[in-house]
């Protein structure tokens, strides 16, 4: 089932009036990500302010959600003495079938699967796995096909839609539709429910017996416009051989000119052939006339068989299974953020507010870190506009100007605040760096270039360590450093002056560094490293978000969105600073081995970084002290990115490029999928600005596969048919299957090779 935008407060209103702080608890079962991180954040503060109990489990793979399904999920059933409830899934099951991964599936010993427990599910990845959409029902909803459908309509179910006479509490899987399902899935919608409608067939080797079942249907038409001389009671014993038997006997008589007054099959082509001799009186006019053979009575349609009709049930249930093939086979990709749902669920219940806001903002600006955009995950695209515009295609840029306009009305200028914005250049497109009083919390819009943690770093490693110019500027080799410094030359920025702290950098050259920026930068290609001016016709296209913290802090969304995800992949204590610089901590978490067959003791350490980055998000301290993590996190992709380019340790391969990360320091850190799915996009950035350069070849080049081996596991990300996938596993047994991959296209490409030098030799 699933529950339209126009009614996104429906069932959170009905869980107001029905459960008090005695209710049993309502499960968050959570993804490791900052996205799923910042919704469970808003869900829980609505929960709290409603005085609704809930408890919280951090889900970190497909291993861990069967397990809390079984673990929490099934004892809330009634079958197992529970009471039922409510359970909410955020950036996670959207593609599986919750009902089996749960252990709520109907089968013969337990006709109610649910047992009363109602899922929600939250997520941006799609495709959906549609029983979770169109299926998901009660099974008292699902019992009978005619009756089901009435009794659906009438329980506010509409061939899975949920209409607002819909009362909740019956159990099911609901998803909550972020406006796709409605627009773009009517196609799948009807196949669903049809194909959930029709009976069991085995498809038993009649597939090939189609065209022939085609044709003899097709032949009865034609035989009534060629008059054939078959009757039409002959015609119902058809399958009969006698019947069959009887047409070229017929055809011989006819020939000889014999009358056969007794042949039961001669009245009605004679009465059919003398419809212009009406006026006759002899008895074989009489009989013309009969009701049987008269023009305007057509003789009795023959009823198709049961074999005819469950061919036609076949055909038609193949129709049906490729338009959801075709549905499937789109590949992985995501649509709108989870916390941008989170929070549209507070504004309709009218509890928005800049806290809410500001963990919707650095949930949408946390997929740029990622490459998931509504075609896939891939590389970040140049706009014109510069900043993050053009990220996400039209959908993204109307969410960030949706939370623009959010930030405008929650947060209005104050006309006291203007002389100093003008004083401090703000106005003109200075980044903000300092709040403007100590109790300043607000939310503003800030021209925010591409650059990496430039209020916490150095200019210079900010611009150096900026995936977008580490690509484009070739930051890996010795002339990409020196097209840097020539940048920076231009500007009029010394090397001395840009490897300070940036907001101990001079308060001039800071003002003009926008205006240099645009006016220099596309000499090097760097078109949209900073947004443009505020302008009637584009507003502040292009612009990031800045919040406040009185004088402890100034944070944008994008290194909140930095600082979190590198909690969860590297750890809040796995690196420590001393007078050398950032080092990686091999301390306790590192010395023991962390994957057994189960993979269970990797996972209760990603669960225990899940904690940290959830206080960060509500502690600005915790943020602050976690810096050194990013910072780390960010030099070792630039480090390992630079060694594979240089090295040449990226083979290309048939049908794509693969690299393996097997020596160097900074192997432990991409250990993690998602850390690994940083570096695979910096790679496969630099690669395709690389063959554009040199071949001026667009598009989206040769996939790029990345793997490692550390710890006893293996990690894999690579492409899939629409976008970047991400894939794990563990143990000898995945080993054995990537290097027996490797082989093979190792294997195919020397036979390639022999072929195209025979030939030449030929």
């Amino acid at each position: 089932m699933y529950l339209p935008r126009n009614l996104i407060s429906q069932l959170y209103l009905y869980l107001i009036r029905t459960h008090h702080p005695l209710s049993p608890p309502v499960l968050l079962l959570v993804a490791l990500e900052p996205d799923a991180l910042c919704a469970c954040r808003i869900l829980q503060a609505l929960l709290k302010r409603d005085y609704i109990p809930h408890k919280i489990q951090p889900i970190s793979g497909y291993g861990d959600l069967a397990r809390a399904g079984e673990t929490l999920v099934q004892p809330m059933r009634t079958q197992q003495g529970g009471t039922g409830g409510v359970v909410v899934c955020l950036g996670v099951g959207g593609l599986v079938d919750l009902a089996t991964t749960l252990g709520m599936e109907v089968t013969e010993e337990d006709s109610d699967g649910a047992g009363g427990v109602e899922v929600w599910l939250i997520d941006a990845r799609r495709p959906w796995n549609l029983g979770n959409v169109f299926g998901g029902k009660p099974a008292k909803d699902i019992l009978g096909e005619v009756e089901a459908n009435a009794r659906q309509r009438d329980s506010g179910i509409d061939r899975g839609q949920l209409l607002p006479t819909y009362r909740p509490g019956k159990g099911g899987v609901i998803v909550y539709d972020d406006g796709d399902i409605t627009e773009e899935l009517a196609a799948e919608r009807d196949s669903y429910c049809a194909l959930e409608g029709m009976p069991d067939l085995d498809d038993d080797g009649e597939e090939s017996d189609d065209s022939s079942d085609d044709g003899a249907a097709d032949s009865e038409p034609e035989l009534q416009n060629n008059k054939k001389r078959k009757s039409w009671s002959d015609r119902e014993d058809g399958k009969d051989e006698d019947g069959d038997d009887d047409r070229p006997r017929q055809r011989r008589r006819s020939s000889s000119n014999h009358s056969v007054p007794s042949s039961p099959s001669r009245p009605a082509p004679r009465g059919l052939l003398s419809t212009t001799n009406l006026n006759s009186t002899s008895p074989d006019g009489s009989r013309s006339l009969s009701p049987s053979s008269h023009p305007s009575s057509p003789p009795p349609l023959k009823e198709p068989s049961a074999r005819t009709l469950r061919r036609r049930l076949l055909r038609l249930r193949r129709k049906h299974e490729a338009v959801l093939t075709k549905y499937y086979s789109l590949g992985a990709s995501y649509s709108e953020p989870i916390s941008a749902i989170l929070y549209s669920l507070a504004e309709g219940l009218g509890r928005e507010d800049n806290d809410l806001l500001w963990h919707a903002i650095v949930g949408v600006s946390s997929l740029e870190l990622y490459g998931r955009s509504m075609t896939g995950i891939g590389i970040s695209s140049a706009s014109d506009s510069g900043g993050s515009a053009g990220w996400g295609g039209e959908r993204g840029e109307a969410i960030r100007r949706t939370l623009r306009d959010e930030v405008r009305r929650l947060n209005p200028p104050d006309p006291d605040d203007a002389s100093r914005e003008m004083s401090r250049g703000e106005a003109s497109g200075v980044i903000p760096t300092t709040a403007r009083s100590p109790t300043d919390t607000s939310i503003r819009l800030s021209p925010e270039p591409r650059f990496l943690l430039i209020r916490h770093w150095s200019l210079y490693d900010s611009m150096l360590h900026s995936p977008y110019l580490s690509a484009r500027l070739h930051i890996w080799s010795d002339a990409g450093r020196k097209r840097l410094h020539k940048l920076l030359a231009k500007m009029g920025v010394s090397l001395t002056q840009c490897k300070q702290s940036y907001t101990h950098m001079d308060m001039d050259l800071k003002r003009g560094l926008r205006q240099r920026l645009l006016k220099y930068a596309p000499l090097y290609g760097l078109d949209g490293l900073v947004p443009p001016a505020a302008s009637a016709g584009r507003g502040r296209e292009g612009w990031g978000f800045v919040r406040s913290y009185g004088w402890e802090a100034c944070l944008s969304a994008t290194d909140v969105g930095v600082i979190v995800g590198s909690i969860l992949e590297v750890g809040k204590s796995g690196v420590h600073a001393n007078e050398h610089g950032e080092q990686w901590d091999r301390g306790r978490n590192e010395k023991r081995e962390l994957v057994d067959e189960q993979g269970q003791a990797e996972s209760e350490e990603w669960v225990g970084r899940f904690w940290e980055a959830y206080d960060a998000l509500g502690n600005v301290n915790a943020l602050k002290h976690a810096l050194p993590t990013a910072q780390h996190l960010y030099r070792a992709i630039l480090r390992t990115g630079t060694s594979l380019i240089e090295k040449r340790q990226i083979r290309h391969l048939r049908a794509f490029r693969m690299a393996v990360v097997k020596e160097g320091p900074d192997v432990p850190l991409f250990a993690h999928p998602a850390a690994l799915t940083k570096l695979a996009l910096w790679v496969g950035e630099a690669i395709a600005e690389q063959e554009r350069d040199q071949k001026g070849k667009g598009g989206r080049g040769t996939p790029l596969v990345m793997g490692t081996n550390e710890r006893g596991g293996d990690v894999v990300v690579g492409p899939g048919r629409s976008g970047w996938i991400c894939a794990r596993g563990n143990g000898d047994r995945k080993r054995r299957g990537l290097k027996k991959e490797k082989k093979e296209a190792e294997r195919s490409g020397k036979e390639g090779k022999g072929r195209k030098s025979g030939g030449r030799r030929g």
